[in-house]
């Protein structure tokens, strides 16, 4: 059987690398699971890099990720601006944020993929309009 690539979104990076996140140890079971590179984009990296600025180089071991090639940013933002833009507005009443626009789109470009997130709006959202998007998220969410 063919192993999904994985989708990786800001809270799940965050909890894995802050000791003191709820889903931290379900983020490092999750890990441990999941065979790298993890897909990713900016917006999402941008978004941990703010929620870990507090701890001490958290924002220095998300940029090694990417140097170590465990997390690759294959996602174009400016060539995907107007398929955002749609899923933006579509779910503004959610809201959606761009980085889970970005990751739904991403979605969509990697038929073979799952996305590893702690949002439960990733249940509501959908890729190409109607279809269910494979999940990695806790059981309590």
């Amino acid at each position: 059987m063919k192993r999904k690539k994985v989708i990786l979104d800001t809270g799940p990076l965050v909890a894995f690398l802050n000791k003191n996140d709820a889903y931290h140890n379900w983020a490092i079971t999750q890990f441990s699971l999941m065979t790298p590179p993890f897909i990713s984009c900016e917006a999402v990296l941008s978004e941990a890099c703010f929620l870990l600025r507090n701890f001490t180089n958290g924002s220095k071991y998300v940029i090694e990720l990417v140097e170590r090639e465990l997390i690759v940013l294959p996602f174009d933002l400016e060539a995907e601006s107007n398929a955002i833009k749609q899923l933006l507005d579509k779910y503004k009443n959610i809201p959606m944020s761009l980085a889970d626009g970005c990751l739904v789109r991403l979605s969509e470009q990697i038929s073979d993929s799952v996305i590893c997130t702690i949002d439960s709006g990733f249940k509501i959202y959908r890729k190409n309009k109607r279809d269910i998007i494979p999940l990695i998220i806790p059981n309590n969410l």
